[in-house]
């Protein structure tokens, strides 16, 4: 045994703090580190914090010998953290190995819906609301009465024309017997043939105004029945911006209503050029009709994130690029007997996508840095490394891997937070199938 002391400068420190600090260190050559530790232990916080008040540790030579001090004191803290760290046993982390399976990945997008016949409802004629007769929301049939527009005046113009029409009758008729009057006196010579002439165009003019007055009373029949408005298609009334009394017309800018006919429903979504490349590429057909038409059915996702029980088609798609946002529309079309799809919904559109043999990995298996997904992978010492992955798609709570790991290399499930690149662990075997089981694709 020894006693070890340590002293600092005068120039440093005042005299009354110049007391060593002896401490009794094993000689031994294994309780060296801990005689270390023991050092830093007992060496008292406080009383360097009040050595570091004082006015003179500024001191160049004092400043020095207490940065070497502590340094040399957080070098054996080290030094026994990793030797303690060497005593501990490897950690028993479950590792699989990573395997190609048949599944199916989706490339989802974002949608709005449509009901497949979408009327503007608006007024023919002008005049004030005098009833309106559903309400916002109804489900109406095809004929069924919505609206009723003051119908005096139209009703007055009916009037009006029908009485015109029977004056141009009236006339048409006297003119006719006049032609019937002077034709034998011509033949007969007794009257010139100029009054004949004059007798028959008369009755052509009368015939022409009963033509006339006819339209007039059809067109007033007209504009008396459009004051009535009556539902062109069956569907759902939205919403009525107008109430009884209000003055409507052909000026207005907003429609009385909208009719939506939503026995089935249009999903329309745009789809990125590079996505639009890949379809392509993939999809077989000779032009892009034909490969619309052989892509699989697809699914929507409702705004709470639910799976819309019925499957719909992709139908169609624009001619041309939207050059402010590099995309291409297309339109999907899904039944809706029920009724639940809306228009004005939003939902996501999904494309499945099948794949022979793909590599999976679980998302608990994996860890996000700086936007990179990366997994630990462990070698034949059981060390364990850090790799990135580049994911090429997903499905349900697995990853598909484009590259960055090959069948069979063995993966650490779970406990990633509990190491580090280097780490030696102890392997627990799991199999890919038992994982699939648990959590199927």
């Amino acid at each position: 045994m020894f006693r070890l002391y340590y002293l600092f400068p005068v120039s440093a420190w005042r005299d009354d703090l110049l007391d060593p600090i002896a401490v009794n260190i094993d000689l031994s050559l294994t309780a060296l580190f801990a005689g270390w530790a023991s050092i830093a232990k007992k060496i008292k916080y406080h009383r360097m914090n009040q050595l570091l008040k004082h006015n003179n540790m500024y001191k160049p030579a004092g400043f020095i010998y207490t940065i070497l001090f502590m340094a040399v004191l957080s070098s054996c803290a080290t030094s026994t953290a990793k030797t303690e760290m060497a005593g501990q046993p490897a950690a028993e982390l479950p590792v699989f190995k990573v395997a190609a399976v048949p599944a199916t990945t989706y490339r989802e997008y974002n949608a709005s819906l449509e009901g497949k016949v979408n009327v503007e409802i608006r007024p023919q004629v002008d005049g004030y609301l005098d009833k309106i007769y559903v309400d916002e929301g109804a489900y109406v049939k095809a004929g069924q009465p919505l609206f009723r527009i003051n119908e005096r005046t139209y009703q007055e113009q009916l009037s009006n024309a029908s009485a015109s029409l029977l004056a141009a009758q009236a006339n048409e008729e006297k003119a006719a017997v006049e032609v019937s009057r002077l034709t034998p006196l011509v033949q007969n010579n007794v009257v010139s043939d100029v009054q004949l002439k004059t007798a028959t165009a008369a009755f052509q003019a009368a015939k022409a105004n009963v033509s006339q007055a006819q339209a007039m009373v059809s067109n007033a029949r007209i504009n008396l029945g459009y004051t009535l408005i009556t539902a062109p298609v069956s569907g759902y009334i939205g919403r009525i911006p107008f109430k009884t009394g209000s003055l409507v017309g052909r000026g207005e800018t907003q429609p009385l209503t909208l009719l939506s006919d939503i026995n089935e429903v249009y999903a329309y979504f745009s789809m990125s050029e590079v996505d639009f490349i890949q379809f392509k590429n993939k999809v077989e057909g000779k032009t892009i009709a034909d490969k619309v038409k052989k892509l699989p059915p697809v699914e929507l996702v409702l705004a709470d994130n639910s799976i819309y029980s019925e499957k719909g088609r992709i139908e169609t798609m624009e001619g041309q690029f939207d050059k402010n946002i590099g995309a291409i529309s297309f339109r999907a079309v899904f039944p809706n007997g029920s009724g639940l799809l809306r228009s004005g919904n939003t939902g996501r559109v999904k494309i499945p996508e099948q794949f022979a043999a793909a590599l999976v990995i679980p998302q608990e298996a994996t860890f996000e840095l700086q936007d990179k997904v990366f997994v630990f992978t462990v070698g034949d010492s059981n060390k364990v490394a850090s790799k990135p992955i580049t994911i090429s798609g997903r499905n349900g709570s697995y990853y598909f891997v484009e590259k960055g790991v090959q069948a069979g290399e063995r993966v650490v499930y779970t406990g990633l937070d509990r190491l580090r690149d280097g780490a030696v662990i102890a392997p627990q075997a799991m199999s890919m199938d038992s994982l699939l089981k648990l959590k199927p694709l």
